[in-house]
């Protein structure tokens, strides 16, 4: 497809550029059209012009040599040298691709590969030059022919199959053959730590941005054990680990892998260790799920993320010919070596040599592949950018316009349809998504809805409930009415509808009805979820059976669209995580997130705890969980998202300030201590968490880093960054509401504490209140050191002695003061939690009893909930079997209650009658020890 002129505006622009830039030279055609079409080569050009020679060389151009980088002994090349030498090359050849790609119309299939072998060579030299660094002072690990023995570095994704867009990141895995220790250096290390530092010099020659720009993001996260695993790993580590732990989606990965740089004696040992995790000997159609599941997961990001018109991940791009051809090679590359090569338009064209896939299908393919590799290439040649979007600026439509040769808009996107669409059909003919399969749908619903009558039905409603129905319906019609919907939104609601007033045939509930199409309403504008429920009957009647269950459950899904891509997989959606699961679920899930991006993250934590809470919520309503059950799950998914909000927070911090001395990233001499429900295990779905903050730091100490600062201004900006993770309002509203009044001195008090001085206040200042609330405190994230210190200051404050009229005075006081200012308590209502006989009388039994018998009893301060904490009174007989029978039973029917109640939005009351027998009872072990 020939490049068509540019618009008047490209050219006045290019004119522009190259008066500034050339002031002395007469107008060049070609030099106006690249400066038009890349702000990127505007920048680099401005910064060399010199450099406008060298494009101007046909010779030059033509050349696909990777000339060498460092030009002296690479041993005696400095750090600021290297690191500017490989920045300085990456930018005057990648003007080269420009000048190829967006000039002279370039073949795009020779741009990826030009592009990947000068990747290649980057960072090979990059490598070579961390491993003589690294080296000069460790000395190396040597074979027994006395031959030093590299770091492997392998290329992963596109960069493995040589075909690497303009400004893609780098995933890579590094690897060693044999753990030798170094010889020849001041002393000798271990290869592990060797390989490390290699390793971690590597990443910050391409990775770190200097005034020269960066070479490229590099992204570690497919090694494996993602973040949490070593940086590199021996050959018999690698093995292991594929052979127990290889996960389907590291399958697919490692199907891209190659080996970078100059090719030695162990290359062949390693791909023998690897090839039987990726190819299996017999024909894999196991695979095919898999890949169905990946492409589910894909589909999902696209929605959450809100992209559109994305070339890569929509539907029919450049992921989806990905899935095809890798999908044909997993299943069938075991038994056809000719197909165990990571390239794709490789692998493409041995599935047509093989008659795998019809020759005409690999060739069509294969051109609208290349289109939108074309396409993409050059977005990202406009500002050196990792995009796939179609522009929806102006400029960069003109750019893109001019580059497609088409003339306008519209033409260009027909263009990207016709190739699309294309892609998408043989992506169902091989991945294959199944088709909606409907019985035959009776014309009375199909009626119902055009005629926007419901008496069309013939499901057995009543008078009453026909007019119920309807009434809802009319609201929900004139909502419709008032949104911007689309025509392709519009014609799916249509086929949507009548299906929703099939499903709906046995419940007849006009109020469910309004709860479900409250949640249709509030994605009408968004076809994607529209056509995921049209599409997938059983996430459509799982949505049904949860809005019957549940109010809250309704009103999350309403509040947060992106959780009825939860409903897909009713296995996984009544099947919440082992209670211990949690936290690695969260890494797992931040693998995919780009930990520079604190707005992603913030997003993503909100997320997963979303999504978690509909999977408990769901196990709860249709009572796969019990209340306590419940609370444990919340409580550790709670658990979870702090620790790993702790984690993203530490090394925002880090990275501006440095290490406080004597801290690591396993070791921050940093704790966060949950109070009340968090600390108790009682947690709900609407629970705000009370946390306090504390530290170990050494008052004097600082942080280890440019822009050095107390060790304790550190912690308070470490905990101030964590409220602002948790109550920053974002488009998935706030994570948790997080409450630090119950910190030393209250809100006057500093957020983060070292946590001797919290000793010394709950010693010295602390009120019978705060005492109380110690009680129900536990901490949730902290290293071993400071998770004994805390246990062994919680014990001993609880067990002091007290005196008993004093604590009785102060705990009833405070009751009393809450039950005036709280209660909702009425001849007709009792109110479950602060009413007489309630959960909060029960909870303060509980702290007395551990405030006034744990100087004697000292086991009482082993628990910090309640349940356990009344089992253990018992034990010790300071209360007897009967009260604590009593207490335990009552307390667990009232939060029973209390939980129904917040999933069916009903308040924090019930009818007076229903729990007055067990009211009456707790009021009198209450009156027997407190009045």
């Amino acid at each position: 497809m020939e490049q068509s002129h540019m618009t008047s505006e490209l050219t006045l622009l290019g004119q522009q550029r190259f008066s500034e830039l050339f002031p002395e030279r007469d107008t060049h055609e070609q030099v106006l059209r690249l400066l038009a079409l890349s702000d990127f080569a505007y920048r680099i050009l401005a910064q060399h012009p010199q450099w406008i020679e060298w494009l101007l060389d046909e010779e030059a151009m033509k050349s696909r040599d990777c000339e060498a980088i460092f030009t002296s002994t690479i041993s005696d090349v400095s750090e600021q040298d290297a690191f500017r030498l490989l920045r300085i090359y990456r930018k005057r050849y990648w003007l080269k691709l420009m000048w190829l790609d967006l000039v002279l119309g370039n073949d795009i299939a020779d741009s990826i590969l030009y592009q990947s072998n000068l990747s290649e060579h980057l960072i090979a030299s990059a490598n070579e030059w961390a491993f003589s660094q690294v080296a000069a002072s460790n000395g190396m690990p040597l074979d027994t022919d006395g031959q030093p023995i590299s770091m492997l570095v392998l290329g992963m994704g596109k960069l493995g199959g040589r075909e690497l867009n303009f400004s893609s990141d780098i995933d890579l895995i590094f690897t060693y053959p044999k753990a030798l220790s170094t010889q020849g250096g001041r002393r000798s290390i271990e290869a592990q730590v060797f390989y490390t530092k290699v390793a971690q010099k590597l990443i910050a020659a391409l990775d770190q941005r200097t005034v020269d720009g960066q070479v490229f993001r590099v992204d570690m996260r497919l090694r494996p054990f993602g973040d949490s695993g070593p940086l590199v790993m021996s050959f018999s580590a690698m093995e292991d680990y594929y052979q127990d732990q290889g996960r389907e989606w590291e399958r697919y990965a490692m199907l891209k892998a190659r080996l970078l740089g100059k090719q030695n004696v162990y290359w062949d040992e390693f791909k023998a260790l690897i090839r039987p995790f990726v190819f299996r000997r017999y024909i894999d159609f196991s695979v095919i799920e898999s890949l169905r599941k990946m492409k589910h997961m894909i589909a999902q990001e696209v929605r959450r993320k809100g992209l559109r018109n994305n070339i890569k991940l929509g539907a029919g791009g450049i992921r989806e010919v990905e899935f095809i051809v890798q999908a044909l090679q997993m299943i069938r590359g075991g038994r056809e070596p000719d197909l165990q090569i990571p390239s794709l338009l490789g692998a493409l064209n041995a599935l047509a040599k093989l008659e795998v896939i019809p020759k005409k299908v690999a060739q069509d393919l294969q051109v609208q592949y290349l289109f939108l590799r074309r396409a993409e290439q050059y977005l990202q040649a406009f500002n050196d950018e990792q995009t796939q979007t179609i522009p929806d600026d102006d400029l960069n439509q003109q750019r893109l316009c001019a580059l497609l040769g088409v003339y306008d808009v519209e033409a260009m996107f027909s263009l990207f349809d016709e190739v699309q669409s294309g892609i998408r059909q043989e992506f169902a003919q091989v991945i294959g998504e199944e088709a909606p399969d409907f019985d035959e749908l009776d014309p009375s619903y199909t009626s119902a809805w055009e005629h926007r009558d419901m008496s069309y039905l013939e499901i057995g409603l009543s008078q009453a409930e026909c007019t119920q129905w309807q009434d809802v319906m009319n609201a929900f019609y004139t909502g419709i009415n008032k949104k911007q919907i689309g025509v392709r939104g519009r014609d799916v609601l249509d086929r949507l509808m009548p299906l929703v007033l099939r499903e709906m045939r046995d419940i007849k509930s006009a109020e469910i009805l309004q709860s479900v199409l409250e949640i249709i309403a509030k994605i009408a504008s968004r076809t994607a979820y529209l056509e995921l429920l049209f599409e997938n009957l059983g996430a459509l009647q799982q949505l049904i059976k949860l809005c019957a269950h549940s109010s809250w459950i309704a009103q999350q899904i309403a509040r947060y669209p992106i959780l009825l891509d939860e409903l897909i997989d009713p296995a996984v959606l009544y099947r919440p995580l082992p209670l211990n699961a949690y936290y690695s679920e969260i890494q797992q899930y931040f693998l995919r997130i780009d930990e520079n991006d604190l707005e992603l993250q913030m997003e993503a934590l909100r997320q997963f705890k979303q999504t978690q809470q509909l999977r408990i919520a769901a196990a709860d309503a249709t009572g796969v969980l019990d209340i306590m059950k419940v609370s444990d799950h919340l409580t550790a998914l709670a658990e979870s998202i702090v620790s790993k909000a702790v984690d993203i927070a530490w090394a925002q911090m880090v990275a501006r300030y440095g290490y406080p001395e004597g801290t690591c990233a396993n070791a921050k001499g940093f704790a966060v201590i949950a109070y009340g429900k968090g600390g108790g295990f009682e947690l709900g779905y609407d629970s705000d968490l009370d946390l306090v903050f504390v530290h170990n730091c050494d008052g004097s100490s600082k942080t280890v880093g440019d822009k050095s600062i107390s060790s304790r201004q550190f912690y308070l900006k470490l905990a101030q960054r964590l409220m602002h993770l948790f109550n920053t309002r974002t488009p998935s509203g706030i994570l948790y509401e997080l409450d630090t009044r119950l910190r030393p001195e209250g809100n006057s008090g500093l957020l983060a504490i070292n946590i001797e001085s919290y000793y010394q206040y709950q010693q010295e200042q602390a009120w019978t209140w705060e005492h109380q609330a110690l009680v129900r405190a536990r901490m949730i994230v902290g290293e071993d050191e400071l998770v004994k210190r805390f246990h062994a200051i919680r014990h001993d404050i609880l067990c002091r002695q007290r005196h008993m009229d004093d604590l009785q005075g102060d705990i009833v006081k405070m009751r009393v003061k809450m039950r005036t200012h709280l209660s909702k308590d009425s001849e007709q209502e009792f109110d479950l939690k602060q009413g007489g006989g309630g959960m909060t009388d029960i909870e303060f039994l509980t702290q007395y009893i551990v405030l006034a018998f744990a100087h004697d009893y000292p086991a009482l301060t082993r628990y910090s909930d309640n349940i356990r904490i009344l089992e253990q009174a018992s034990a010790e007989s300071v209360i007897s079997e009967r009260e604590q029978s009593t207490l335990t039973r009552a307390y667990c029917q009232l939060r029973e209650f209390y939980h129904l109640n917040s999933l069916n939005g009903k308040g924090k009351t019930i009818d007076a009658q229903t729990l007055l027998e067990q009211s009456t009872m707790v009021k009198s072990i209450w009156q027997a020890y407190l009045e």
